[in-house]
């Protein structure tokens, strides 16, 4: 059988068994090579979900932030070799947000076959859950640091919303969530409506749709919890 290389979706939270299908969690239980965002995540993660081998004998290759784009066709030897590989995010799904999508274009590029696993989308759930446009929405990553540019962009993509009638989604680092909100509420109008999706999947799971002006008038801290951000332009 031709090696694939396989894109494993992780949990957001809690236990792989309640996030993950049978049947993806049985395909990489067959796996013994991965690419992988953080090796001490990632064997938390493979012993988990019962790795019929001592985790020991897995062979975990590093991919992340850092990689620099010539050292990732090198991660691609287990294909050459004929043996599957599997790719590991973080949280949710690799390659989205991520640097994965850089061994998936370069696997693509060598003529490998390329299969996403069915997992859990913090954008897709997220988008799901809050009511806005679902026919027309882009994820717009992670917006600019600094002040002055994170307050254009947003009034750039507040503006795209409205002429577009689309939902525009983003994230931040969990540090920075509260920094984030805090500029949305002073950018945008009153009117446009902005939802805040926190700990998917979690137990403490919260999920709040109002216009910017509602927020205003009872603004909360969202503290370090993951937090998607959609927002639609009235």
């Amino acid at each position: 059988m031709p090696a694939i290389l396989y894109v494993v979706p992780t949990p957001l939270g809690g236990s792989p068994a309640d996030a993950l299908p049978p049947p993806t969690l049985q395909t990489i239980r067959l796996l013994d090579n991965f690419v992988v965002e953080n090796e001490k995540s990632a064997r938390a993660f493979l012993a988990a979900i019962g790795m019929p081998r001592p985790l020991r004998e897995l062979r975990l290759n590093r991919l992340d932030e850092h990689t620099p784009p010539r050292d990732i066709d090198a991660l691609l030897a287990p294909l050459r070799e004929g043996r599957s590989l599997g790719l590991l995010s973080e949280a949710g799904c690799p390659a989205i947000a991520d640097p994965g999508a850089g061994l998936v274009a370069a696997a693509h590029d060598a003529g490998f076959r390329v299969a996403p696993l069915v997992g859990p989308s913090a954008i897709l759930l997220a988008l799901m859950a809050s009511g806005l446009e679902g026919q027309r929405f882009a994820f717009c990553g992670y917006l600019p640091r600094e002040a002055p540019a994170r307050l254009r962009r947003i009034r750039e993509l507040e503006q795209r919303s409205r002429t577009e009638r689309e939902t525009e989604i983003f994230i931040e680092t969990p540090y920075r969530n509260d920094v984030l909100l805090s500029a949305l509420l002073s950018a945008c109008t009153a009117s446009t409506r902005l939802c805040l999706a926190t700990d998917l999947t979690l137990p403490d799971q919260s999920i709040a749709l109002r216009s910017v002006g509602h927020w205003r008038r009872a603004p909360q801290a969202i503290g370090r919890r993951p937090t998607v951000f959609l927002m639609l332009a009235g």
